[in-house]
């Protein structure tokens, strides 16, 4: 009896979380987002190295600025009055690491594809973009959301979600 009334307990739990939380995954509105896609040179090893270094950078550089914006509209604002900014950085990146091919930043309206980002569904359509292209910008990109703040969000970390509840059922039925 014990183990049935903690299993349903457990249920209702589960179920109420799910009911919840249970729409982050679903699809926004395109205007509601600023993208960021970092187009690397081509698919060459080099180039696709490269475009991680200038990501860092970029990003590094980005999550300051664009923090404090409490809407979209001045996040886009930010970032237009700093794409010279943008380019240096990226353009400093390269040369420190032998290209000379050049980057050109620039705010643009692109249509994109479905996307899937931390539990976000994007869906396809056209978004206010941030592009930072490094020489023909031909090769793959790396992409996040600058605003709202995606990809901002803690970076690239060796971060380990638990569940509590999940570790009390695996406890529960070892």
């Amino acid at each position: 009896m014990k183990k049935f009334f903690l299993c349903t307990l457990l249920s209702a739990l589960l179920f109420g979380l799910v009911f919840t939380f249970g729409n982050t995954g679903k699809a926004e509105d395109p205007a509601s987002y600023l993208r960021l896609h970092i187009r690397a040179n081509s698919n060459s090893e080099e180039d696709q190295a490269v475009k991680y270094l200038v990501r860092d950078a970029l990003t590094a550089w980005l999550t300051p600025l664009v923090a404090e914006a409490g809407s979209k509209q001045e996040a886009l604002s930010l970032v237009q009055s700093n794409l010279d900014e943008a380019e240096r950085i990226a353009e400093a990146v390269l040369l420190q690491n032998g290209f000379s091919y050049g980057a050109e930043a620039k705010l643009t309206k692109e249509e994109f594809p479905t996307r899937v980002y931390e539990g976000a569904t994007l869906p396809a359509g056209v978004y206010d973009a941030f592009i930072l292209e490094l020489g023909e910008g031909a090769g793959d990109n790396w992409w996040c959301v600058v605003y709202p703040p995606l990809c901002f969000a803690g970076g690239e970390t060796d971060i380990v979600y638990k569940s509590k509840i999940l570790e009390i059922i695996r406890a529960f039925f070892a």
